[in-house]
């Protein structure tokens, strides 16, 4: 290994959209500086456009160069890039490295193993986070310092809520936050779908969608009442919310919803142990 870089240096392998939004909402928040940041992106479109975003930001030579020279290794590539991307990192990993990886189903040994660092967070952030809105969910590695662990903790609550699991979690934390936007967005394009059937414009009738979700949402998160709670509130003997939920209940959209994040949890740990070509 070599020498020990910067400690407050950031390289960013991977500049797509949420790699971006990270890196604004890092910055934003003052957890990170743009000068700071260095960006690894085979992209130009990629690279120019958080520098428009980050005026400050470096673009390293190479993964290898970024690497050398930063502390936080933040992996942000495709699954299919990853096995690559760690192999170039393993070239210039220092003694002072941590790895924080948001690779979907990639493990924490599997990552040692592949980079040469013990030194691992595992990150599930959603989409969300490209508004500031997002929930991310981290595991690390024992080797990693309580000090690295809470710096890397502040930056990815900066772009919105996170919260700590033990590593084997993290599959079942894909299927819920991770796969989740998914599964509000079918529900709300549902719910408006059934406004224009009854007669609404579909501008309003996706607007009424959207802020309904969101306003109950925001009603649960900020009283803490239980979801049950917030239900039977708007559910009058005879009225026309008890109806509707009488007909999703028949329907089966709660079983429907447990089972695709059992579905979803279970493809999340295939990914992580992925059949070997030609089995």
């Amino acid at each position: 290994m070599t020498s020990v870089p910067f400690a407050d240096s950031i390289v960013l392998i991977g500049a797509g959209q949420m790699g971006r939004a990270l890196a604004v909402g890092f910055c934003r928040a003052g957890e990170a500086q743009p000068a700071d940041l260095l960006v690894v992106d085979p992209f130009e479109a990629s690279r120019a456009a958080l520098a428009e975003a980050l005026p400050g930001v470096r673009a390293a030579a190479s993964i290898a160069a970024g690497v050398a020279a930063a502390r936080l290794i933040i992996l942000a590539v495709k699954p299919q890039q990853a096995a690559e991307v760690c192999q170039e990192i393993k070239q210039a990993v220092t003694d002072a490295s941590v790895v924080v990886s948001i690779v979907a189903g990639l493990s924490s040994a599997a990552i040692a193993t592949a980079t040469g660092t013990d030194r691992v967070i595992r990150v599930m952030p959603n989409t969300p986070c490209l508004v500031g809105r997002g929930v991310s969910v981290l595991a690390s590695s024992p080797t990693v310092a309580q000090a690295d662990r809470e710096r890397v903790l502040r930056m990815f609550a900066a772009v919105g809520t996170a919260h700590e699991v033990a590593e084997h979690l993290l599959d079942a934390v894909t299927a819920v936050s991770g796969s989740g936007p998914g599964y509000v967005a079918l529900l709300i394009e549902a719910l408006a779908d059934g406004g224009v059937k009854a007669g609404l414009p579909r501008p309003l009738a996706l607007a009424l969608a959207v802020e309904t979700f969101g306003g109950t949402a925001a009603l649960i998160s900020e009283t803490g009442d239980h979801p049950v709670v917030v239900k039977d509130r708007v559910s009058s003997p005879g009225g026309t919310t008890i109806a509707g939920l009488a007909v999703l209940e028949r329907e089966g959209v709660r079983g429907a919803l447990v089972d695709a994040v059992a579905a979803a949890t279970a493809r999340a740990a295939d990914l992580g142990h992925p059949t070997p070509p030609g089995d």
